[in-house]
């Protein structure tokens, strides 16, 4: 078999088939090369569109939940409805210690500022945090660091700032580490600078100082403003955010069925839907593609029936030479593969170009909704092994058919 695949006269034969029909030949080639294009293409976008989705969230932990105090809407234990809910470090403790698949959670306080630097100045988000925010919302520092334990311990006067906050502050290309910045009207030393993130969970995260500061310089006592959870991957962080919420209500004192009481923003949840169509997308890419596949190679299926027609008297000389049925139908097969495997290669090749101008045209800087549109070696492969099966598959029609007709017949044949 793999000498004959290597046998000049093979495909000498080949060759003189379709340039018989040179048109015709090429028409046919046309669907599987749109098929392949359109799998390529599709397959390319949807990992551009999961890359660009990836690079938003890539910094925040997404198995998490938001959670912060609003007011009452039901009366319950002698408290009247309205009543405005405040969170507390004693909560967040509480619930760390008894809400099972928790793992981080992270207290955080937030207000605004006016913060001022020799004759600049402007109005910023002030955020109280801890350490551990850096574990689960990921700054890209440019300069410095972020806030440390010590930093908490000693209650420390030091601050992060933005990118945005260190360009109204600053003259260009200075350099910001240990200079310092009057946040209402207290000295602060700038210890770090991170890049402005493309979204952002929260309030406007423009400076962070040490939590244990925030408290002391903004009288907050035990007083926290919202709480971030992160749940274990192997935990439903739905069930996280409905445990956290019961247990919150039962120390607050509020009516379990109360749904006013605690906002929350469930980040896992909503990165789950955008996944499942992400999921979904591909499927259908795979689903059209092949769809498009299959009706493109029984287009070239019809298209060699009507050849091994017009060559019914050239296959009745054969059989009369002497040539087995096996290797009329190993001939036709070759060509039916030959078509579909030349087409596939050209939708391969104008489906990496059509990636190119989508990643030149979207791709580039910070809001780009389609980074690094591409496919895989492995999907190639896979495309290239599917073109094979039905283009054998597909040529095993009109081998049969080439066959049924007994030399005889074929040699009268007009």
């Amino acid at each position: 078999m793999f000498k004959f695949l290597f046998d000049r006269d093979t495909w000498q034969e080949v060759f003189d088939s379709f340039s018989k029909n040179k048109l015709r030949s090429i028409l046919t080639m046309v669907g599987v090369w749109w098929g392949i294009l359109l799998l390529i293409g599709l397959l390319g976008s949807a990992r551009g569109l999961e890359n660009s989705f990836n690079r938003l969230f890539g910094s925040f932990a997404t198995n998490s939940v938001f959670v912060w105090g609003q007011s009452t809407s039901k009366p319950f234990k002698g408290f009247q409805e309205g009543r405005q809910v405040r969170l507390s470090l004693t909560d967040a403790k509480k619930v760390e210690e008894n809400v099972e698949g928790i793992e981080f959670l992270v207290p955080r306080n937030q207000n605004q500022a006016s913060v001022v630097r020799n004759f600049l100045s402007g109005n910023f988000g002030i955020n109280g945090d801890y350490p551990l925010l850096d574990q689960v919302q990921k700054k890209k520092l440019i300069h410095g660091r972020f806030i440390n334990q010590n930093d908490i311990d000693d209650n420390k006067k030091v601050v992060v700032i933005s990118e945005d906050a260190y360009k109204q502050l600053f003259e260009k290309d200075e350099m910001p580490i240990g200079e310092y910045i009057e946040i209402n009207k207290i000295n602060f030393k700038v210890v770090g600078m991170f890049e402005n993130g493309n979204v952002n969970m929260g309030p406007t995260s423009d400076m962070h100082i040490p939590f244990t500061t925030f408290q002391q310089i903004y009288n907050q006592g035990d007083q926290i403003g919202w709480m971030m959870i992160t749940g274990k991957p192997e935990y439903d962080i739905k069930q996280i955010e409905e445990d956290a919420k019961l247990l919150l209500k039962n120390l607050n004192k509020i009516h379990p069925k109360d749904k006013r009481a605690f906002g929350s923003f469930n980040l896992g949840n909503e990165f789950s839907k955008i996944t499942g169509f992400l999921i979904g997308m591909q499927f259908l890419t795979w689903f059209v593609g092949i769809a498009t596949l299959i009706a493109g190679v029984f287009a070239i299926g019809n298209i060699l029936l009507i050849t091994v027609k017009e060559r019914t008297k050239e296959i009745g000389v054969r059989r009369a030479l002497g040539a087995t049925p096996f290797e009329i139908k190993r001939q036709i097969v070759v060509e039916a593969v030959f078509l579909t495997i030349v087409a596939g290669i050209f939708g391969i090749i104008s489906g990496g170009w059509i990636l190119i101008g989508l990643d030149a045209a979207f791709g580039q800087g910070d809001d780009a909704t389609i980074v690094n549109a591409s496919v895989s070696i492995g999907v190639v492969f896979i495309a290239l092994v599917i073109l094979v099966v039905l283009g054998t598959l597909i040529g095993l029609i009109p081998a049969f058919k080439a066959t049924s007709v007994k030399p005889i017949e074929a040699l009268r044949e007009e």
